[in-house]
């Protein structure tokens, strides 16, 4: 029990960490109070290193950095937890890599799901919702350029769902194990 719940909330950090570079990356409403959560719940790590480490244009390198020292860490933290022995290996550093992909494969899936759940219900009056457009609007817009919206229903999300499936599966086809 202690294993699952230590991976899910090393998983959940990663996720925060990938969603501040992806909020950075596409500009996001700084002062939306969504924004404020995220850079509220990242700033004890992360302004520590900005001091150390510089950004790399629109990419915040100190995120990025942490969220994959998370990853790498992961696997040998949880077998210390399950069999009280610390390993470390070189293939760790690959696995934290695919760890990291597969939880940005798995954001971005939750984030464009979350957009189209709230745009049925608060239909744009929520802060968070300007802040899930603007996340989700760079991969939706070149798929609603090529398959329009019928009637008022955008399958663009289901596009974008479907993409990361396939992407999924890719991934369990190349690292059997691994993913």
């Amino acid at each position: 029990m202690p294993t699952v719940l230590f991976k899910t909330l090393i998983d959940l950090y990663i996720m925060v960490m990938l969603l501040r570079i992806w909020m950075q990356w596409t500009r996001c409403d700084f002062y939306n109070p969504f924004s404020q959560l995220i850079v509220k719940i990242t700033q004890p790590l992360i302004g520590p290193l900005r001091r150390v480490i510089p950004t790399l244009g629109p990419l915040d390198s100190a995120s990025l950095l942490l969220a994959l020292i998370l990853a790498v860490i992961k696997i040998p933290l949880l077998m210390l937890i399950e069999v009280h022995v610390l390993i470390l290996e070189p293939i760790f550093l690959l696995a934290g890599l695919l760890t990291l992909l597969k939880v940005a494969g798995e954001l971005v899936f939750w984030v464009v799901i979350i957009r189209s759940l709230l745009s049925w219900v608060s239909q744009g009056r929520s802060p968070m919702d300007v802040v899930l457009y603007q996340l989700t609007e760079p991969l939706m817009y070149p798929i609603r350029r090529i398959l329009p919206a019928m009637g008022s229903i955008d399958f663009s999300a289901m596009v974008v769902i479907l993409i990361l499936y396939a992407l999924s599966y890719l991934g369990m086809s190349l690292f059997p194990g691994m993913w």
